[in-house]
């Protein structure tokens, strides 16, 4: 019997010693399989039984089932004609821990171990085991850990099996000590190193981790000098050396780079050179250099991104537009070429959607801008994508091109979105401070078996409101966006339960009302309402604030009819459905109870807001809004109120035009209106029950002498203004901005009487910092807010923390 062993192998290849007589292969026995099976042994041998076996092909056997990392060992052995397979599995992981780790999460050593091949029910194997320990020392060496150790332990179990544990002393980060940039004279330091990803210890390092050395961290930072030098006239600007030296403990960097600044350089000459396609005068408007500028490496490459994305706009969608500048460096100027190369032109022949598996393609498709047959153009890509992120329906929206095999002018496009919950079947618990504890129980989808549709209906009961609504939406009716939408409701409230925190009155109101809405533009959309509703108001004597009183009494009704009509304009062109980073809108609205209704009035919204995304991932928000209302018509009085009188102008005289009604009124304050201040307490307030027939006037600090409550209840008026100014943070915590934000906020606003009662000084201010988060229970927004300007009175409306969770209509 030959014996073919690994170790004469190896001779045999290096010296052609070894020789094995040829024969015909009568049957293959294999011997040592445990948990590989013999078909596994067969696929890789590539030997059949009546095949001729020569030493080369046995060689050829050996290398194939070692380069399976199946085995530790493999022998060819012959007996008579029989080819006998003797083999040593390699162990199984039968458990894979990792102990010590808490810069990086568990899950993700486990995921990249897993590319190695390193995971339990894997075959071990001791050279992946030495790579993976390398590997995890070079990814905490990217974060600045140099002293971290890792020490893999492999027990060996029985049936074959090891146990591999692998022991992380992560260590300190890295500290960096001193940046040192050498031969810089034209900036200060503080200037060059301003933008910095890597700096020393300051008082933000807690946050930015600015002082804690990572090699990817030094690589942008130098791209970053170069271009600060190159944006700045420095066009021969060079970076010679960089040292970084670590100290014997580990635990501090110090960083050093050589550069060299040379001269500054002008702009010579400016060129257009290859297949132009568009006028050259067309294409100059997108040069953003011109002769005797400074040398400016940004806009150079400013110009050459513009008009590549004019030209994809156009159908283009590959072209290539290079900027070659050309230095005279006994002039100190430089010459630009731009060489264009559009490509060939292209039509998108389809566009595939993927990972809509609840939402229909047709709901996806009538947002796509860029349409199937028609030329490429990035614009309309682009708008497409902003589209299906503002519907609120995905988490995250990507479209990629890819060209058509075989054909040089035609793509197809692939919309890849990832679903998220668009509907929720909530019973629930929440909480606000205003409305205290909140039952609710609702069924609401904003994408009604996938149609896009959208559905609601819940009841709420809170400390003091009970209410019912149903609401449903088509936002296609037609193929060219007219949306039509019903909502019916029914609400029960008597603020009389909150104290004096608002005025106490009660109200049952009905409505039902029908909306249509038309798109005007791809940012602009009309739209209408027409409804019918009732109010019937019950006020308490001696506890509802007396003008109230009187204004009900007054007018001769308790119950209010009404025919309501709208008209609203919204301009959107925010990039985002729940966190926009930049866009805004602009909204404004009419609302109108028609001729008919007990009392005719009309109210006025507008809003105007933007975001603008700032440095290093912080994103600023300004908002303005304004609400005015007024009665309008014939309307008068049917009663005089006992209190009036005409010298001072309490009271109502039956014949006097009718005033706008108190319970469209406006108010401010709240954790979603103006923060540091209670719910709908900031404005007019007004005090109950009278002394002598005449109405108590509330003295300079709210309080109301004699009065039920001591001190006046809010009313609130027929016009507001309120300002908004917010920083959102990109905090290291909060990697998903579609989940939760924190920003810090500044608040101005205030409710009056009417619109010549505004003053500038009555303004109401605060500043603090908020969270929203998109809970699994529902929106949480948590306000820490401090007022610093207030009114006399004011100060008991004083709210500094305030929050809302959970399901509310």
């Amino acid at each position: 019997m030959k014996r073919i062993a690994a170790l004469i192998l190896l001779a045999s290849l290096s010296t052609g010693a070894f020789a094995l007589e040829p024969f015909v292969v009568s049957d293959i026995r294999i011997e040592g399989l445990n948990r590989i099976s013999a078909g596994t042994v067969f696929n890789y041998l590539q030997i059949n039984k009546g095949d001729r076996l020569t030493s080369e092909e046995a060689q050829q056997a050996i290398r194939a089932l070692y380069g399976t990392k199946f085995f530790s060992d493999v022998e060819l052995e012959r007996d008579g004609n029989i080819l006998v397979i003797k083999v040593t599995e390699r162990p199984s992981i039968a458990k894979l821990t990792i102990r010590g780790n808490s810069d990086i999460k568990t899950d993700d050593l486990k995921k990249g171990l897993k590319d190695i091949g390193l995971s339990e029910g894997e075959t071990f194997d001791r050279l992946a085991l030495d790579r993976v320990q390398q590997e995890l020392i070079r990814q905490y060496y990217n974060r600045g850990k140099y002293n971290v150790s890792v020490s893999p332990h492999v027990t060996t179990l029985d049936r074959n099996r090891v146990s591999v544990d692998i022991e992380i002393r992560e260590g300190k980060v890295a500290k960096v000590k001193e940046v040192n940039i050498v031969g810089n004279t034209a900036f200060t330091d503080k200037e060059i190193e301003d933008n910095f990803e890597t700096g020393t210890t300051n008082l933000l390092s807690w946050y930015s981790k600015n002082d804690q050395y990572s090699q990817d961290k030094l690589s942008g930072d130098l791209k970053k000098l170069q271009s600060y030098y190159m944006d700045r006239g420095y066009a021969d600007f060079g970076i010679d050396s960089t040292q970084v030296t670590i100290a014997p403990d580990k635990r501090a960097m110090y960083i050093a780079a050589d550069v060299t600044q040379g001269d500054i350089y002008h702009i010579s000459g400016t060129h257009l050179l290859g297949q132009l396609i568009l006028p050259e005068d067309t294409l100059r408007k997108l040069v953003f250099v011109k002769d005797g500028d400074l040398f400016n490496r940004r806009a150079i490459e400013a110009t050459s991104d513009s008009i590549k994305a004019l030209l994809a706009n156009i159908g283009y969608a590959f072209a290539k537009v290079n900027s070659v500048p050309k230095l005279d460096k006994q002039n100190k100027t430089v010459d630009v070429t731009w060489y264009i190369q559009p490509g060939p032109r292209v039509y998108v022949r389809r566009v595939i959607f993927q990972g809509n598996t609840r939402t229909e393609d047709d709901v996806l498709r009538r947002e796509m801008r860029q349409l199937e047959g028609s030329w490429y153009s990035q614009a309309a890509i682009d708008r497409s994508k902003i589209r299906l992120q503002q519907l609120g329906y995905f988490k995250t929206v990507t479209i990629d091109k890819q060209t058509v095999p075989g054909s040089d002018d035609e793509v197809d496009l692939t919309a890849k979105v990832e679903e998220q919950s668009a509907g929720s079947l909530t019973f629930g618990v929440g909480y606000s401070q205003y409305s205290g504890i909140i039952l609710s129980a609702s069924v609401s989808q904003n994408n009604f078996l996938g149609t896009g549709d959208h559905f609601t209906i819940g009841a709420q009961r809170s400390d003091y409101l009970t209410s019912v609504n149903a609401g449903y939406l088509n936002p296609y009716l037609t193929d060219n966006g007219i949306s039509i939408g019903y909502n019916a409701t029914f609400s029960k409230a008597d603020y009389s339960s909150l104290g004096n925190q608002y005025a106490s009155y009660s109200n049952s109101t009905k409505s039902f009302s029908t909306t249509l809405g038309i798109p005007i533009t791809d940012f602009d959309r009309l739209s209408g309402s027409l409804g019918i509703g009732s109010t019937k108001l019950n006020t308490y004597v001696g506890y509802t604030p007396q003008v109230l009183v009187d204004y009900i009494n007054a007018l001769g009704h308790e119950t209010i009819h009404s025919w309501t009509g709208s008209l609203g304009w919204v301009h959107d062109t925010r990039n985002s459905y729940w966190a926009p980073t930049h866009g805004g809108s602009i909204s404004a609205g009419v609302n109108v109870a028609l001729p008919g209704s007990t009392v005719q009035y009309w109210t006025f919204n507008a809003e105007a807001n933007h975001y603008w995304p700032m440095w290093k991932g912080f994103v600023l928000y300004l908002d303005g809004k304004v609400a005015y209302g007024d009665t309008y018509g014939n309307k008068t009085f049917k009663n005089t109120t006992t209190d009036y009188d005409p010298a001072t102008g309490v009271g109502y005289k039956a014949g006097d035009k009718v005033t706008y009604p108190f319970w469209q009124n406006f108010y401010a304050g709240g954790v979603t209106d103006l923060r540091g201040f209670q719910d709908n307490t900031l404005g007019p307030r007004a005090c109950a029950g009278d002394v002598n027939g005449a109405p108590i006037q509330p003295n300079r600090n709210g309080f109301c002498p004699g009065s039920a409550y001591s001190y006046a209840q809010p009313i609130g008026g027929a016009f507001k203004v309120l300002g908004t100014a917010e920083l959102y943070l990109p905090l290291p915590f909060l990697k998903d901005i579609n989940t939760a934000r924190v920003s810090l906020f500044l608040d101005v606003g205030q409710a009056y009487k009417d619109v010549q009662s505004f003053s500038a000084k009555q303004l109401d201010a605060s500043a603090g910092v908020s969270l929203h988060w998109q809970a699994p229970i529902g929106p949480l927004i948590i306000s820490l807010g401090v007022p610093f300007r207030k009114q006399p009175g004011d100060s008991q409306y004083a709210e500094r923390i305030q929050f809302t969770f959970g399901s509310q209509f």
